[in-house]
């Protein structure tokens, strides 16, 4: 009886080989196919994520430039209408003295031309007052010793010595 556990029957061989192709077919059919597919499936999904987050970084990276772009545009667009609006102030507050300086001037010649005008005024009001007093001082102490056309040529003389003195 030894001789029956190692006996090999040939139609069970036979059996035995065509089970194992059918079970490699099987499994090959509807394990590893599916299988594959659903690793391929992964795979695309795997890489289009990929590709996806390939495009938003470039996305990004060209927002991030045109950012970059924006804000040195706005400095120097900034600087510009900070030198703009220094240059404008330095005008205009060389405007506004140079117009104070003007009305300065004005107002000191008109203060000295009244100066000189209230001056003459004064002269000539001294002038006739002197001129009076001295007519009245005359007639008292000559008691009418004078002709009236003498008192004036007095008077006359006396009035351009105290003009040419003053």
């Amino acid at each position: 009886m030894t001789q029956g556990l190692v006996d090999i029957n040939s139609w069970t061989f036979i059996a035995q080989i065509l089970n194992l192709f059918i079970q490699i077919y099987l499994i090959k059919r509807f394990l590893f196919k599916p299988i594959q597919e659903v690793l391929k499936k992964r795979q695309e999904l795997s890489d289009e994520q990929l590709d996806s987050a390939r495009r938003a970084n470039a996305q990004a990276e060209a927002l991030r430039m045109e950012y970059e772009g924006s804000m040195a545009q706005a400095r120097t667009e900034a600087a510009r209408i900070i030198s703009s609006a220094r240059t404008t102030a330095r005008e205009k507050s060389d405007a506004i003295i140079a117009d104070a300086n003007a009305k300065a001037a004005a107002a000191k010649a008109k203060a000295e031309a009244d100066i000189q005008q209230e001056r003459k005024k004064a002269v000539n009001e001294l002038k006739n007052e002197i001129g009076g007093i001295a007519v009245d001082l005359a007639g008292r102490v000559i008691e009418r010793e004078i002709s009236e056309d003498d008192h004036r040529k007095l008077i006359d003389e006396f009035i351009e010595s105290v003009g040419e003195a003053s």
